[in-house]
């Protein structure tokens, strides 16, 4: 009987022991606190912040530039059609009024495209440069106020212009929920406005 009292007393202590380990460690699971998560809007911030409103005067005010000195072109090209007509049909005048009004269809057609891709570079490198600075602001706001994670939550528009654009939409928002995070998106483009 000493032996029955005996594997039974260290069967009984050995379950005691499992349920006491299971319990610490649930309590210790229970113990951590959730992590503090945050969320910023690039879209809303790349949208509304006061560089972005700059940037765009700047850029309808450089816009309306070249539209004026292309207008004058245009102007000067059909005025030179104009006294085309005023001269004898193969004469060197009228050659070299021909080759004059096509030097300059070609300068414009040139000048046009240059601007374009002159116009994209510049928007490609001013947009990195704000979202440097979004990254940067967000990182400092985030660490002031002990967040752990900060996540993008820019919402898409509905109804989308398209199917590829509803696509991608589907395909690039991430953050589909994010009730109890703090968002930082107003802070972030307060510090990024005040940045020169």
């Amino acid at each position: 009987m000493k032996i029955k009292t005996i594997i039974l007393s260290c069967l009984l202590s050995a379950i005691i022991l499992a349920f006491a380990y299971d319990y610490s460690r649930a309590e210790s699971k229970v113990d951590k606190p959730a992590p503090k998560i945050g969320v910023v809007s690039v879209q809303k911030i790349l949208q509304h912040c006061k560089r972005s409103a700059k940037y765009r005067e700047e850029a309808i005010a450089e816009q309306n530039k070249v539209i004026a000195e292309s207008d004058k072109l245009k102007a000067e090209i059909e005025a030179d059609k104009a006294g085309l007509k005023t001269l004898k049909v193969g004469t060197s005048d009228y050659m070299a009024r021909v080759k004059e009004i096509f030097e300059k269809q070609a300068s414009l057609q040139a000048a046009q495209e240059f601007r374009k891709q002159q116009i994209s570079l510049k928007d490609q490198q001013w947009i990195e440069g704000l979202y440097k600075a979004i990254l940067q602001q967000t990182s400092e706001v985030a660490k002031q106020k002990g967040l752990e994670m900060v996540f993008e939550k820019s919402e898409p528009e509905f109804p989308a212009q398209s199917a590829n654009e509803l696509m991608r939409a589907i395909d690039t928002n991430k953050l589909l929920y994010s009730g109890g995070c703090l968002d930082i998106t107003d802070e972030v483009m307060a510090r990024v406005d005040e940045e020169k």
